[in-house]
């Protein structure tokens, strides 16, 4: 994909989340009670998202973390309890709304979740942008599972770049499965349809990465699938040594 096909697919992207999903959204990643297909894209979700914390070092005072794609801002508050100053971006700026408003409430119920000394900053954007600096680490929990092989590799690229200790991401494993339902959802109207993930073969995007990034220090380290009924995506960690 090059960058006008990325551009044209991260248009599609934020108004899919900005504005045909975005009450949506806000409820699934909430305590309201949802459907029962739903529920098992909250467990999914829940479950990735502890899945990459338990990556990333307990204790994060005076480190920068890149949330790229940070939705309504759970992972970011997770971080900052840790200490961690936090750059929390998303496509949507109302995701990105929410998550500044959610943050702010938990803040005046609980000023003690401050007390390691972490912070967030709440951006709406590209989270490719070189505006936004460098970190130690990065998290893109399910930001990429929309994009091609290449484009994923290309995104990795430069997040490795910028980023001093570990680039966390997701990308929706290949599966027979999988690529039925991606089928099926061409099915729909346009209107009705969410964009539509893009199934990765695990070998090809390893042997994209080794080309893009070994030569600088990175190395694969954890992966883990995580699978909840209509959820399915699969985590991977690069790292430096």
């Amino acid at each position: 994909m090059n960058q006008h096909s990325y551009v044209a697919r991260r248009g599609e992207i934020e108004t899919y989340f900005d504005r045909t999903a975005a009450k949506a959204w806000e409820v699934l990643t909430s305590n309201a009670p949802v459907g029962r297909i739903r529920a098992t894209v909250r467990r999914g979700r829940d479950q990735m998202r502890h899945t990459l914390l338990s990556w990333l070092p307990q204790d994060m005072r005076g480190l920068r973390l890149l949330d790229a794609g940070c939705g309504t801002g759970a992972l970011a508050q997770e971080a900052m309890q840790r200490g961690a100053h936090v750059v929390a971006i998303d496509l949507s700026p109302t995701l990105v709304n929410l998550a500044r408003e959610r943050h702010a409430q938990e803040l005046l119920t609980n000023p003690a979740l401050s007390a390691q000394g972490g912070s967030i900053e709440f951006l709406s954007g590209d989270m490719l942008s070189a505006d936004l600096g460098e970190f130690d680490h990065v998290v893109c929990m399910d930001s990429l599972i929309h994009y091609d092989t290449q484009t994923i590799a290309n995104a990795v690229e430069a997040l490795c770049a910028r980023t001093r200790r570990s680039v966390l991401f997701t990308f929706a494993p290949h599966s027979p499965l999988l690529a039925i339902a991606h089928g099926m959802g061409r099915l729909f109207p346009s209107a009705d349809r969410s964009p539509q993930l893009a199934p990765v073969r695990k070998s090809t995007l390893h042997v994209y990465l080794e080309r893009a990034v070994r030569a600088k220090g990175w190395r694969p380290g954890h992966m883990q699938r995580v699978s909840s009924g209509f959820y399915t995506s699969q985590a991977w960690e690069w790292k430096q040594p």
